[in-house]
């Protein structure tokens, strides 16, 4: 018996599973990035007055905060999708250029596509994330 683990089709055993992991965080930080526009464009402000505590992203979610609300649920994912993409996007966007190079002769060509677009999104999220006005997203999401 081997120690090693491969998938039955030649992919890489985790490859689903980081592409669903990737896509979620990646949504995650669209959909907190858009909000984060949208509420910038509607206030008629910029990222500094956005994070200085006037404009709580907590007052987006419909009908309030209430362990009854779905939106609240919805609000409390996005927010941990969020928080935790912090460190896992950048280790995922590693961890799949590794297998954009090393498992490409294995891989499905729509698969390794997918992961391409998937890697080069993960990346320019890590940009933005450590960029100044992805500091002021942060921050105005923690608030």
């Amino acid at each position: 018996m081997s120690s090693t683990v491969h998938a039955a089709d030649g992919r890489a055993p985790l490859l689903r599973t980081v592409l669903a992991g990737q896509v979620a965080l990646l949504a995650a930080a669209v959909v907190v990035t858009a909000m984060w526009l949208g509420r910038m464009a509607a206030a008629g402000v910029g990222p500094a007055e956005l994070a200085s505590g006037a404009y709580d992203p907590k007052d987006l979610v419909p009908f309030g905060l209430s362990m009854a609300n779905p939106f609240t649920w919805l609000y409390v994912l996005v927010s941990l999708l969020f928080l935790a993409g912090l460190v896992a996007v950048p280790m995922l966007a590693l961890y799949s250029a590794v297998l954009l190079v090393r498992d490409r002769a294995g891989m499905p060509r729509r698969t390794w596509w997918l992961l391409l677009v998937v890697t080069a999104g993960a990346t320019a999220v890590t940009v933005l994330r450590f960029s100044p006005a992805g500091t002021e997203l942060t921050r105005w999401w923690l608030d």
